[in-house]
């Protein structure tokens, strides 16, 4: 069986760690529909931008950041597989308030 080559394999690793947070994040939310993942790429890396609905930006940050931090862990372990490295950002839909933890 032949795997067909991606002429960059970073797009693939893109994409795929853009399906994990999405799947994640709908899980996470009561408006699954608000959910939005983008990706820009910096100087070796990519930034994923976690887009949620306001009433559901709690949810994914949870108490004192943890469930923000779980999902860096989890998108680190991942990007390990891809040897890439990305970074979350979590975003209200309407983009008046960012939420980094570190």
């Amino acid at each position: 069986m032949t795997e067909k080559s991606d002429p960059n394999p970073n797009n693939s690793a893109i994409s795929n760690m853009q399906t994990l947070m999405l799947e994640i994040a709908r899980a996470l939310v009561d408006d699954a529909a608000a959910v939005h993942v983008d990706a820009s790429d910096a100087e070796g890396s990519t930034v994923l931008r976690l887009r949620v609905a306001p009433n559901d930006i709690g949810k994914v940050i949870g108490k004192q950041g943890r469930t923000a931090r779980c999902l860096r862990t989890i998108l680190g372990a991942a990007s390990m597989k891809h040897r890439h490295r990305f970074s979350l950002d979590i975003i209200e839909a309407e983009g008046v308030k960012t939420a980094h933890v570190e």
